[in-house]
């Protein structure tokens, strides 16, 4: 265990040197300057060192990174994203009258989870999917969602399958979008505070790639306020998340399915 503690750090340790010492890159295209982050570069590059992640077993690599290194490197994302919490927190104390003056707004935007299942669904099922795109669509498919489908269909379901695809995915390639799309947003004309909220979807790496790069392209007397409305949205959208997911979203997902399965749903499958 302190082995793999040992390789996991150093591993991650120089990532992240290495990420850094990229720096940001401003990529413009037509009038849109997409703002490329170390977090965004992090990334890629762990999934590049991973060994067996495209089904190709690479020696040196599994000599350092197995998936003993690869389980621990979860556990310490989480504790990561508890201390990256508690510092957008004390951005949200000093900012907490704008955050309450702004609160109808807050509660607006998480009619936001009833998009999920009413876009994704239809397409999943014209990809093929069957009883796992019940998973995979009835909410963004983070920790709180995977809790939720375990207890009522179990991991081992295909329920259980679609949401954990749904979240290895979102976590890998949903932060190298949010993060394209928090320096693209911002020449949408909505204004910065509600794009702010928007990064905010229950999610900490989304939503801190997305408001890292929000803050890039925003005047300087925003940018706390910006990070506040991100992490106070995050917050709200994770709590609240689980009641709709519960309550609203997961029963018209399933309801959703009985009547577009068989219109939409492909021959064979199970």
């Amino acid at each position: 265990m302190k082995n793999s503690l040992l390789k996991t750090i150093i591993t991650c340790l120089v990532i992240v040197i290495v990420s850094e010492m990229i720096g940001k890159i401003a990529i413009p295209v037509w009038k849109v300057s997409i703002i490329l982050f170390p977090m965004l570069y992090a990334v890629v590059i762990g999934l590049l060192i991973t060994p067996d992640l495209l089904g190709k077993k690479i020696k040196a690599l599994r000599k350092l990174i197995d998936q003993e290194e690869i389980a621990l490197a979860g556990e310490l994302v989480g504790m990561g994203l508890l201390i990256l919490g508690v510092k957008y927190g004390t951005l949200a104390g000093p900012n907490i009258q704008k955050i309450l003056n702004a609160g109808p707004a807050f509660l607006a935007q998480e009619c936001g989870h009833l998009l999920s299942p009413i876009i994704a669904l239809p397409l999943a099922l014209f990809l093929g999917m069957k009883r796992e795109a019940v998973g995979a669509t009835s909410s963004i498919s983070r920790e709180p969602s995977l809790g939720v489908i375990s207890e009522k269909y179990g991991i081992n379901s295909p329920e259980g399958s679609g949401v954990l695809g749904t979240y290895l995915l979102g976590t890998v390639i949903g932060t190298i979008i949010f993060g394209i799309l928090g320096s693209v947003s911002i020449y949408s004309g909505i204004h910065p505070y509600a794009l702010g909220m928007a990064c905010g979807v229950g999610s900490g790496s989304m939503m801190t790639a997305a408001a890292a790069a929000l803050t890039e392209v925003v005047p300087p007397d925003m940018k706390d306020t910006v990070l506040a409305y991100a992490a106070t949205s995050n917050m709200l959208s994770g709590i609240t998340g689980v009641n709709f997911l519960i309550f609203v979203t997961l029963p018209l997902t399933n309801k959703m399915y009985s009547v577009l399965e068989p219109i939409l749903g492909r021959r064979g499958g199970k």
